[in-house]
């Protein structure tokens, strides 16, 4: 995938707006500040990368899944309350956090390319 497409995608995977079966599973929850929400609570973004992995394309992956996370929050936050993320309240905040958890894992890197 390119990275230029990763952003997208991770927010396609854990929005799973279709309800797709392939997809993580969606909830409804009651929020205090949110009210209903369906939302893919068990959602995870396993990232494994090679060995041989450039420093740089590491951050740049990781860089696009915070992205993909800051973005969810703020459409979110400008759905339901006409703000940004940012300027939310702490209950407000609290809320849309847990909609939209930063669930990032890392695995431990392999040898793909084959090299030694």
């Amino acid at each position: 995938m390119n990275i230029r497409d990763l952003k997208e995608k991770a927010k396609e995977f854990v929005k799973n707006e279709a309800n797709d079966a392939h997809l993580p599973e969606k909830f409804a929850k009651e929020f205090e500040t949110l009210g209903v929400v369906e939302y893919t609570r068990d959602h995870v973004i396993s990232v494994q990368n090679d060995v041989d992995t450039q420093y740089q394309a590491y951050i740049d992956v990781q860089n696009e899944l915070v992205a993909a996370y800051n973005e969810l929050r703020n459409e979110l936050s400008q759905l339901k309350f006409g703000k940004k993320f940012d300027e939310l309240n702490e209950m407000q905040q609290k809320d849309v956090q847990t909609v939209y958890p930063q669930k990032i894992s890392e695995a431990e890197p392999k040898n793909y390319g084959g090299s030694n």
